[in-house]
């Protein structure tokens, strides 16, 4: 049986409250990307937001893109890996803003980089000082110059993971974390 669902989830904390935030949910069907299922909920938050800290609790999906990191991460585990370990399912970090690491910085080069990405769908790669890749750099969207970046989380390759993200984008961020 193909894929037939994917799904989002994402934590949005509130700005000058340390003890709350909104943890939204969303099923899309796919390749479709209608929507099946959304539900947020406020949640009462231990510990405050610290950027590479992030981690969710167990969801049952059959992929999950996430908003976030994967191994493009300071420590190579980012709550993308983090949530497909504690769920055994693959996940996908998407991440809006590239996280300086193994080398790679947001310079001159890296804008130049970005800038060639011409076309919807285009994408380089992130290759660290390490010689490792990384992830991806994604224009998910022909009107938007700002890209993604994507990096595995678990259990699926850096190649599927973009193609995934490609094919759920309607904007720049993909239906299920954009919804």
């Amino acid at each position: 049986a193909g894929l037939e669902r994917v799904g989002g989830v994402d934590l949005s904390y509130i700005k000058g409250d340390d003890t709350s935030a909104c943890a939204s949910l969303v099923v899309l069907s796919y390749p479709a990307l209608e929507v099946l299922y959304e539900d947020c909920r406020m949640v009462a938050v231990s510990a405050p937001y610290v950027a590479g800290f992030l981690a969710f609790r167990e969801v049952p999906f059959l992929v999950l893109l996430v908003d976030g990191n994967g191994l493009l991460h300071p420590r190579g585990f980012g709550v993308a890996c983090h949530l497909g370990v504690l769920t055994d399912l693959p996940c996908v970090g998407v991440a809006k803003n590239l996280l300086q690491v193994d080398g790679l910085v947001r310079d001159e080069l890296h804008k130049e980089q970005i800038r060639s990405l011409q076309r919807e769908g285009d994408t380089f790669p992130l290759m660290g000082a390490s010689g490792r890749v990384l992830g991806m750099v994604l224009r998910s969207y022909n009107n938007s110059t700002k890209p993604l970046y994507i990096s595995v989380g678990h259990r699926v390759c850096l190649e599927t993971a973009v193609r995934l993200v490609k094919a759920c984008c309607r904007y720049r961020i993909p239906e299920p974390i954009r919804q």
